[in-house]
């Protein structure tokens, strides 16, 4: 949990507009009252069930752990959620927040369009108007779910300023969102941003750490060695990291995007390269460019662009409970093709980043240890740009 001034440890903080520091008190205080309340648990816990339907398993890929030659590696299911990714978990929560809240509109940001497709997809369930700022490049790069949050009833706002990805996107509905305050609220899709940001997409992921772990002592009678998952800005593996914090013999390995190399600047490696610093309102690590600003970053993967991270995974690097790791660009795609081949799972390009990962280290492991990875997301999204790239 965060302190009163909604840090963790030294990251996080509030921000410090006089108007945006009302909202976000007003969505703080209505988050912490509303979760508690017998007729939201309830709600959350039908869709849930008969919406996304959760539980997700856990799935043992047996061809892909024979070809490394090493541990067991499994995987969480989450791309067979409804709209293919764990990002409709806290989508659904921030929706129903925003209903209860007395709000008519949701304001948020996209980078592979997993989050904008799944908050379009709420949005439309609950009947509240949603507007998706998206970055120019990755409209092109993701036109599958693009298409899909206007079917779906979103209004998508292209992004052209600076990169025109991510960070751009984010810095656009922040903007735009400062102007509908009283009307809308900013349903931000990772475990970043100012308080109550990542404490509130923390808390709706959790389900899936905590299905994980029970599901894994059912499935094999013990834990983990490793849990595994990819970090951009970290919604997906704070999610799983949550059901296993205190269990210290898991351990837990964030991966990141190292781009064309960390020898290059084209990556988008926080942890690995970042500095303390700030980025939208919140204290993480980040990657800054000579001018001490955010720097222009690069990856395979629109979701894992980002020059920050969440603030809980940088107490977590910091206390030396989670360990953070990288894979490029290469590595991700010959991962995303692996398991393709060799378990009929084509993985979005994000959760593909963590299975190269979890194939390297695998065959530094006896057979009678374990993987587990969170798979975050499908890749329908990004089979066009993949055939691009790769010799069929």
């Amino acid at each position: 949990m965060p302190s009163d001034e909604g840090l963790y440890g030294e990251y996080g903080g509030k921000i410090g507009h006089p108007d945006l520091a009302k909202a976000m008190q007003e969505i703080e205080v209505g988050f912490r009252e509303i979760i508690k309340e017998p007729d939201f648990i309830d709600e959350m816990q039908r869709l849930r069930e008969t919406y996304v339907g959760r539980p997700s398993p856990i799935y043992h890929a047996q061809r892909l752990s024979e070809h490394c030659g090493g541990a067991q590696i499994y995987f969480k299911r989450e791309d067979l959620n409804h709209t293919g990714a764990h990002k409709i978990n806290h989508c659904l929560g921030e929706v129903l927040l925003a209903k209860k809240l007395g709000k008519t509109k949701v304001i948020a940001e996209t980078g592979a369009g997993q989050h904008g497709v799944a908050l379009a997809t709420a949005a439309a369930l609950m009947g509240i108007e949603c507007e998706i700022h998206m970055g120019v490049v990755d409209i092109k790069k993701e036109h599958p779910n693009v298409s899909r949050m206007k079917i779906l009833g979103a209004k998508i706002v292209p992004v052209s300023e600076g990169a025109g990805t991510l960070k751009e996107a984010v810095d656009s509905a922040f903007n735009t969102y400062l102007g509908e305050l009283d009307s809308s609220m900013f349903a931000i899709g990772s475990a970043l941003g100012p308080a109550p940001y990542p404490e509130m997409v923390s808390y709706f992921q959790s389900v899936v750490g905590h299905e994980a772990r029970a599901q894994f002592l059912t499935t094999t009678g013990r834990l983990p060695n490793k849990v595994v998952a990819c970090v951009g800005g970290g919604s997906n593996a704070i999610g799983m990291f949550s059901g296993f914090l205190e269990d210290e013999d898991v351990a837990l390995v964030g991966v990141e995007p190292a781009g064309e190399g960390l020898d290059t600047p084209n990556h988008a490696a926080t942890m690995s390269l970042g500095v303390k610093g700030e980025i939208h309102g919140f204290k993480c690590y980040v990657l800054l460019d000579e001018q001490g600003e955010p720097a222009p970053v690069h990856s395979i993967a629109s979701g894992l662009d980002y020059p920050g991270v969440g603030p809980q995974h940088s107490l977590l690097k910091d206390l030396q409970r989670a360990s953070y790791e990288s894979a490029t660009d290469k590595e991700c795609l010959e991962a995303f093709m692996a398991l393709s081949r060799m378990e009929g799972i084509i993985p979005a390009l994000e959760s593909a980043h963590a299975i190269a990962y979890a194939m390297k280290v695998a065959k530094e492991m006896s057979p009678d240890q374990s993987i587990l990875v969170n798979l975050s997301g499908r890749g329908d999204k990004d089979i066009d740009f993949v055939l691009d790239k790769v010799d069929l």
